[in-house]
């Protein structure tokens, strides 16, 4: 797979709806342009061809069934919500009595902050230094 097409079947529910995951979790992704969206949807893509292929597709199946749940309670889809809606339906469902809605949360979000903070501009903007080599790759004294 190139960087410079990721297919949406590769990320969990498709483009449109992980984006407005993504968009609700880390609302500065809102701002990317088509490049920056491939990157995060390439470190995702990545991360999950690790995975199994059951575990992919809880993610998409979890995916899909936001939009179910925002579609009974909101009538609306999911991707049809503001991003302050989305936040709300998904911060409901991370306090869920059923462990595997929690745990869904909690991935899915996971996905989403290791899809935008793990792209260079990210690292770079908020200045995040981290390297196989520790602090002796560091140019600037270590903090005490």
């Amino acid at each position: 797979m190139t960087e410079a097409l990721v297919p949406s079947t590769q990320v969990p529910g498709g483009r449109r709806r992980f984006r407005a995951v993504v968009t609700a979790v880390v609302p500065e992704s809102d701002a990317l342009d088509a490049g920056a969206w491939r990157e995060l949807e390439t470190i995702v893509s990545r991360a999950l061809s690790a995975r199994p292929a059951a575990v992919r597709r809880q993610l998409a199946a979890f995916v899909r069934l936001l939009s179910l749940i925002a579609l009974v309670r909101r009538r609306r889809t999911f991707t049809r919500l503001s991003a302050a809606e989305r936040f709300l339906l998904l911060g409901s469902r991370s306090n869920s009595r059923l462990l595997l809605v929690r745990r869904g949360v909690w991935g899915i979000r996971t996905l989403a902050f290791m899809g935008y903070y793990a792209r260079r501009a990210a690292a770079d903007a908020i200045g995040y230094r981290a390297c196989a080599t520790g602090w002796a790759s560091r140019t600037s004294p270590r903090p005490s």
